[in-house]
């Protein structure tokens, strides 16, 4: 013992140490990448990729999905139910936007051409936003029959992760894979209730809210969840007809609503048609230009208003 050279093994022990704790850290770091990649593979909010598609502008929808920007617009396209990337509908919108922009400076004036692009712009977030109300339309329509499917596999005795699965599996879209999106997040570790909150905030509606709440406490608290589910299937239904008659009733506030800008811009064709150059010569001048503005501001006025008084929540 007297030769041991201590302040070596000390440094030896040492060394030994933080080479340990660096590969510690190392097989860490790497255990806990390669769990994130599953759930971004598995249970992302995004699309899963069709066998052979082939995903574009890849570098693109990569920078896009590091910004609140990307991310809001990720959530977006999951809940319409459409297989693309942020990165690629961020270019296709830039591309429709100028296509806007060229094909109103030439049929219109040069005037009208950001102005149009402006218009593009606010048309490619109202046709998602158009898709995600379609989506979740249909799967409020497909909740009642949700709902009986737990209720009769939890009266079988199967756990509500497994009742999940199982509707899934029968379901047709958007139902089938919101739940199977649901059930892959289960089976990767995360909780019900987290599972389930994601999905409102995809699918935000009243009836889903009241499903999920009623799934969570159940599975939280106990109790009977075969006759509560059966209640909510009643009074599901009952609401599906309800909106189903107020869909109806204000079908033709929505058409008019949609037909006021539409009458407007085609009666700037019209006179530019009749008189050749009249828009550029209005344009011209700034009297004309605010006109204009002034013009397309009140006619959005009346689109918003006309849209506010045919929704009526149920």
């Amino acid at each position: 013992m007297d030769n041991v050279n201590l302040p070596l093994v000390t440094v030896g022990v040492t060394l030994l140490c933080c080479v340990l704790g660096v590969m510690g850290l190392y097989s860490y770091s790497g255990g806990k990448a390669d769990r994130d990649a599953l759930v971004e593979r598995l249970s992302h909010v995004g699309q899963i990729p069709e066998p052979g598609r082939v995903r574009r502008f890849k570098g693109i929808d990569r920078r896009l999905r590091a910004t609140a920007l990307g991310r809001k617009l990720e959530l977006k396209l999951a809940a319409t139910g459409m297989d693309i990337t942020p990165g690629e509908f961020f270019v296709y919108a830039l591309v429709a936007m100028a296509g806007l922009w060229m094909i109103a400076s030439s049929l219109l004036a040069a005037f009208f051409g950001p102005v149009a692009a402006l218009i593009g712009l606010w048309a490619t977030n109202a046709f998602l936003n158009w898709q995600r109300i379609k989506r979740t339309e249909r799967f409020i329509n497909q909740l009642p029959e949700l709902s009986r499917i737990l209720a009769n596999a939890t009266q079988a005795g199967l756990a509500l992760r497994t009742s999940l699965s199982m509707a899934a599996e029968e379901l047709e879209n958007p139902a089938g894979e919101e739940l199977s999106r649901v059930a892959r997040r289960l089976a990767v570790g995360e909780p019900l209730e987290d599972a389930l909150s994601e999905l409102t905030d995809r699918l935000p509606s009243r009836e889903l809210v009241v499903l999920v709440t009623t799934l969570v406490l159940s599975n939280r608290a106990g109790g009977t969840v075969v006759s509560s589910l059966r209640n909510l299937t009643e009074t599901l239904e009952e609401r599906k007809e309800t909106r189903r008659e107020v869909k109806t009733q204000l079908s033709q506030v929505t058409v008019t609503a949609y037909a006021v800008p539409i009458f407007g811009v085609g009666a700037m064709l019209l006179m530019n048609a009749v008189m050749p150059g009249a828009l550029d010569r209005m344009t011209g001048a700034f009297i004309g230009q605010a006109a204009v503005v002034v013009s397309i501001v009140l006619y959005a006025i009346g689109f918003i208003v006309i849209r506010r008084m045919s929704r009526i929540d149920v």
